[in-house]
């Protein structure tokens, strides 16, 4: 296991208590580095949405459980925030949870001399994803092939 997925799945354990506390739902955690600077970051979420206050009563639990638990060597930047409109869909429970939706699929290899899709998803297992296109076709990816899913939104 790498340093960053380390460092997440350990957070992720220090978070899971407080989620179950404030009956919210952890989205994701990522430790990326932007620039010069590391990021830890937390997407938390609730039914009818996160506010400032929620981020902000999870990001002083979590930074003293961090203070406390000193398992990342870096300095970084703790950010605690929602996933926001164009969240990405990375685990079962996300895909599960957006069945029916309309999704964005951006694959890295093209699929048809394509690499950007959109539709709405149909199925999915550990292996692959099934979207119905606007024209009713219906497209399989293998998930190995995907680099990123997301919710669509139209403005």
């Amino acid at each position: 296991m790498s340093k960053r997925e380390t460092y997440e799945q350990k957070t992720e354990e220090l978070l899971l208590p407080i989620m179950n506390e404030f009956r919210f739902e952890l989205v994701d955690v990522e430790y990326v580095k932007e620039g010069s600077n590391w990021y830890l970051r937390a997407y938390i979420d609730k039914p009818g949405g996160i506010t400032v206050d929620d981020c902000e009563a999870v990001s002083r639990r979590l930074s003293d459980l961090l203070d406390e638990e000193d398992f990342i060597d870096d300095a970084y930047i703790l950010e605690v925030s929602s996933p926001g409109l164009g969240r990405p869909l990375k685990k079962d429970k996300d895909f599960a949870r957006s069945i029916g939706e309309e999704v964005e699929i951006r694959t890295f290899r093209p699929v048809d001399h394509e690499r950007e899709f959109t539709g709405v998803l149909k199925d999915f297992d550990k292996n692959r994803l099934v979207i119905e296109l606007e024209d009713h076709e219906i497209m399989e990816f293998a998930r190995d092939n995907i680099a990123l899913v997301r919710l669509s939104f139209d403005f």
